[in-house]
């Protein structure tokens, strides 16, 4: 018994131990690379002191004498708090993921390197202003002095996955805006699906797929003006692969802004969601940049660029939303029997563009893969499993752009000229881009590259000839945009841009009107608006689609013969509904199961599973389809087919999907109606692109939630699930701004997680409690304000610094 007590005891001596030591490694890899926000550091290249003031959520204001030194201390300081963010996206503008993640990612690596996302990024390089390269290479520096500054002590991605950061180029920040407008494309999850559909379905069930645009009444611009006085007459694996580590960028958005004589401010003020996949860490990163008398500008970066993409200067302010915009053409090429790099076009055999591609998935370990190109673009036949086929495409990301110098001119911009100057610097990253400035002024201009091109580019078309090749690209003054519009306001929500006169194609791609109609309506409620209205205009959860829909669905639950209990219970929840999704509510829960088993019942039995699954893996697909057959009770979708053994019609379909989801949410959520709620399956995670891992997320607290904040897809608070998911939140607003250009320190923000990438940080999501209950920061912008609010300073010195005087 005494020696096993002994036993014992040493063994549990050593267990101890071994906890401590692990517990203590862990804290050392979680907390080693947590900055230090009050130090004085060196910075190489400085001619002076800049000085980093950090509030109280630890957002930085950086204070420099020009424009090389901002830019310098721009690259250390994001380094402190985003090192590993950006370096995973520099690998995914590379295709250079499976280096660090392994061979899972390959296939994600072929496609992105097809994208020839560096090679832009050159030609940019080659042709864009030297004060923009200038900032590029200030910026680079300041990382790569962060990097060496910090070798033992980088950010705990690092020491886990066990690699070292390379050096930053300008060209890695340019790149991102390659990656940028690949992400807003429209045309790659639609128009191939839809070719895959053609081919199965009838031809008047395959046309209702297709979304409509003149079914929505409204558009952005409708009394649009131009400046000419005449206008010339398997990827969804891969991409939901990218959602999952946070390498998703814009999707869709809201902005608006209200007129002096609309606002109680007497100045106009302006408001802005862009909308994009919930993550940790997020996307933007908050940053303030002064050189005073030359420059104060204020708002959110991409980790990565130094330039704010959407924020205020001194003089206006600026937002954005997806154009939603069809910037991909498919081509159905002819390939020689005799040479499969070989294809037809113009009555001859022209070569295809073979490269071989050494994908690396290890230090000692790689793969080769080949991609091919047209003189259009990639041939993705292979990435959409189109194996009897040779398809190519044309996308708008390889056109010659300069997002960056955009950017650039709107931190500098002055007036409505200024920012249509800069605004036409955006061609292959398409926004609608609100404005409001000092002097009263308010407008939206739409910034993007649309092709001309022969029809719509719906579907893939031929390409021996060139009949379907673009003929160029809309000139930027033939754009739409809205100038002091009479009614006082200008809105944007994703959905159709102009009304049918308007004599160019854009798109079929919008979404829903939903949320431009609430916004809208909200705005004629009152005769002026104050920032507090616009915060409750920002939280606002009444859903116009559960508003249009449900008289038509009380209407047919009336008719269901002998209802059960509590089908009658819910059917009188929905009846009394006032359409608004609080997360303790029932109804929201019992209507959007309704409304994913109804299209359910719609599509499934024509598509079938494998192709039923790569249609809904398309919201906008989706939506159409619903919207379409509920308006259309005599659509093709509703009526029997040859092999129905029920007859099938609207109303049949309506009860069908209801019983089926009160079924459905007796067995998952208990027998009371009552005790059911929203916020039970609607929540949000924010994960990080490690956090999957269970093990490093207990250990290192990758992840942070699940929260139940409400809304959902169609409300003005956008909470957003895929269907291929429901209901679990993956995509929302990435940033909340209220401007006031009365007086700037009245401005309002938040964003969904914090300053810091390192989850040991307290910054690393301090803003998210904040955000999920419609909460906002202070958004200083004075130099008085700035200094009062902070909470750390960082000061950074050249070599020879000797002090200055205060």
């Amino acid at each position: 018994m005494r020696l096993l007590k002994k036993t014992l005891l040493i063994s549990a001596i050593l267990m101890v131990i071994l906890l401590a030591a692990g517990c203590f490694v862990v804290r050392n890899i979680s907390r080693k690379a947590l900055p230090d926000y009050h130090g004085q550091f060196i910075l190489r290249g400085l001619s002076g002191e800049v000085t980093v003031l950090r509030d109280a959520h630890a957002v930085p204001a950086i204070f420099a004498d020009n424009e090389d030194d901002l830019y310098r201390a721009a690259g250390y300081v994001m380094a402190q708090d985003r090192l590993w963010q950006m370096d995973l996206l520099r690998r995914a503008t590379t295709g250079r993921l499976s280096e660090i993640f392994g061979e899972d990612l390959i296939d994600t690596d072929h496609l992105l390197r097809s994208l020839r996302i560096p090679e832009k990024s050159a030609m940019i390089l080659g042709r864009t202003d030297q004060s923009i390269i200038n900032a590029l290479t200030a910026f680079a520096d300041g990382v790569n002095q962060f990097i060496e500054q910090n070798s033992d002590r980088l950010p705990p991605e690092f020491r886990i996955l066990r690699y070292r950061p390379e050096k930053w180029e300008p060209q890695h920040s340019v790149n991102l805006t390659g990656y940028m407008a690949w992400d807003l494309n429209m045309g790659w999850s639609s128009e191939v699906i839809l070719h895959k559909l053609r081919q199965k379905l009838d031809e008047n069930k395959f046309l209702e797929l297709v979304p409509d645009p003149h079914l929505q009444e409204k558009s952005i611009y409708p009394d649009y003006m131009v400046t000419k006085a005449e206008l010339r007459s398997v990827l969804l694996e891969q991409s939901a692969r990218l959602q999952n580590m946070g390498l998703t960028v814009f999707s869709g958005s809201n902005n608006w802004a209200v007129s002096s004589d609309k606002s109680t401010t007497g100045r106009p003020i302006l408001a802005n969601d862009m909308h994009l996949g919930f993550m940790a860490p997020g996307i933007w990163y908050q940053m303030h940049h002064i050189i005073e008398g030359e420059l104060n500008v204020t708002g959110v970066v991409l980790p990565g660029q130094p330039f704010i993409i959407a924020g205020h200067n001194e003089r206006i302010a600026w937002g954005m939303t997806n154009v939603m915009l069809d910037d991909i053409d498919f081509y159905l090429e002819t390939v020689s029997p005799d040479n499969p790099h070989r294809y037809r076009f113009m009555g001859e055999w022209k070569e295809m563009e073979v490269r071989t591609e050494i994908i690396k998935t290890g230090k000692n370990s790689s793969v080769e893969r080949e991609i091919l190109f047209t003189h259009r673009g990639p041939v993705i036949s292979g990435f959409k499993e189109l194996e009897e086929e040779v398809i190519s495409m044309r996308w708008i990301g390889n056109e010659f752009s300069n997002e960056l110098r955009g950017v650039y001119l709107l931190n500098r911009a002055g007036n409505w000229d200024d920012f249509r100057e800069a605004a036409s610097n955006f061609i292959s990253v398409s926004q609608n881009i609100n404005y409001a400035d000092v002097d009263g002024n308010i407008g939206l201009q739409t910034a993007a590259g649309v092709p001309v091109r022969k029809g719509e580019g719906l579907f893939v078309v031929s390409g021996e000839d060139d009949t379907y090749d673009w003929q160029g690209l809309v000139p930027f003054d033939e754009l739409p945009y809205s100038y002091n519009p009479p009614a006082g306001f200008v809105i944007s929500a994703n959905n159709r841009t102009v009304p049918e006169d308007y004599p160019y194609y854009i798109s079929r791609w919008f979404d829903q009107p939903y949320r431009y109609e609430r916004i809208r309506e909200m705005l004629m409620e009152k005769e002026r608006f104050s920032p507090a209205d616009f915060k409750r205009m920002l939280a606002d959860k009444k859903s116009l689609l559960a508003e249009g829909m449900l008289t038509d669905l009380v209407g047919e639950l009336q008719n269901i013969n002998q209802p059960t209990r509590n089908e009658s219970q819910a059917i009188e929840m929905l009846s009394e509904w006032d359409m608004v999704y609080r997360p303790e509510s029932p109804e929201p829960l019992i209507f959007e199961k309704f409304y994913n088993r109804f299209f359910e019942n719609i599509l499934l039995e024509d598509m079938g599973e494998e192709l039923y699954q790569e249609f809904i893996a398309n919201k906008i697909l989706v939506r159409h389809i619903v919207d379409f057959t509920w308006n259309n009770r005599e659509s093709a979708w509703l009526s029997t087919g040859d092999s129905s053994p029920a007859p099938r019609s609207f109303g049949n379909i309506v009860r069908k999907s209801f019983c089926e989801s009160i079924e459905w949410l007796e067995h998952n959520h208990g027998p009371n109606p009552g005790h059911w709620a929203w916020g039970d399956v609607h929540r949000m995670t924010l994960e990080h692109p490690m956090g999957s891992v269970r093990l490093l997320d207990w250990l290192f607290k990758f992840n942070r939630g699940p929260y139940s904040p409400g809304g959902s897809f169609h409300t003005v608070c956008p909470y957003s699930y895929n269907y291929t998911n429901p209901f679990s939140i993956n995509h929302g607003a990435s940033q909340r701004h209220i401007y006031s250009t009365a007086d700037w320190d009245e401005s309002l923000s938040v964003i969904p997680t914090g300053t810091s990438g390192i989850p040991a940080s307290d910054y690393y999501c301090d803003q998210t409690e904040l955000y999920v209950n419609d909460n906002y920061s202070p958004d200083f912008f004075s130099t008085g304000e700035v200094k009062k609010a902070a909470r750390y300073r960082m000061s950074l010195i050249p070599p020879d610094f000797s002090g200055r005087e205060e």
